[in-house]
């Protein structure tokens, strides 16, 4: 028996704990009985072998872990599920936003299947509303903590990045938003000011710069810069290499924003 090949036979950490119980419940529907076809070898985890998908797998890559990788993209989703409902709508822009990632990395089945583990876990979230309020939000908080324990802190910040660009994705942040990825953030050990420089990344604004920095306008130059190399340090590609080459161009993007902030800082005040 075999899982979508997307996110792999064998999630890894996220099998465990409160993630693991909503994976039960999202991922179940999409376990295929004696499906071996696509790079599927029919063993008892489940495994993709590799073969499709350009032929590549995961252990040919340079510190690649799959389920490194595969816990972190389901935690994605999970996560993704909370920020997407925080203000009572599915916007299409939002689950574009998701669709596009997957369709971009791991093909259009992957897509099809992302969005239902989506689907599902919003009726999840019905479910555990409708016996006790709260109880998904409850649930998100541990999935955090759970994240918190196995991921590393860059891993977390890249994490944080995806869902402020869900958040992102219609043009419009809303409060609920806001309050939703500061209580994930928050959850897996991160602060209010890193949501904060996420929101603002991309944003070609003197004001949205200095928050991208986590710094405010009364900072010294020394302060900007020593900043920025901060920034460069816990932001850099290298620190996700772990989880695929797609998650470390997205880290790279991330990078280059930040870097467009330092560079709209600098023009601002003279620096060289």
């Amino acid at each position: 028996m075999g899982m979508a090949k997307w996110i792999g036979g064998v999630i890894g950490w996220a099998m465990g704990g409160p993630l693991g119980a909503l994976a039960g419940y999202a991922i179940g529907s999409l376990f295929e009985s004696g499906n071996k076809s696509d790079g599927w070898q029919d063993d008892a985890a489940g495994r993709y072998d590799g073969t499709a998908h350009g032929g590549r797998s995961g252990s040919s890559r340079t510190g690649y872990d799959e389920g490194e990788r595969n816990s972190f993209l389901f935690s994605l989703l999970t996560m993704s599920s909370y920020i997407i409902s925080a203000d009572g709508r599915i916007m299409h822009s939002e689950m574009e936003y998701v669709r596009q990632f997957l369709r971009m990395n791991f093909g259009e089945q992957a897509v099809t299947q992302g969005q239902q583990i989506l689907l599902n876990l919003f009726e999840r979230k019905k479910q555990m509303d409708a016996q006790s309020p709260h109880a998904f939000a409850n649930t998100i908080r541990q999935c955090g903590a759970q994240i918190a324990a196995h991921m590393t802190y860059e891993q977390r910040l890249q994490l944080l990045s995806f869902l402020a660009g869900i958040a992102k994705a219609d043009g419009n942040v809303s409060p609920e938003e806001v309050t939703a990825l500061k209580e994930v953030a928050r959850s897996m050990g991160l602060t209010d000011n890193e949501v904060n420089s996420m929101l603002n990344l991309g944003t070609n604004s003197i004001e949205a710069a200095y928050k991208v920095l986590e710094i405010g306008p009364s900072a010294s130059d020394a302060e900007v810069k020593k900043a920025y190399r901060r920034l460069v340090l816990k932001h850099h590609p290298d620190t996700v290499d772990s989880l695929g080459e797609d998650i470390r161009k997205a880290a790279e993007e991330k990078m280059k924003q930040i870097t467009e902030a330092y560079d709209i800082i600098k023009k601002e005040r003279g620096i060289k």
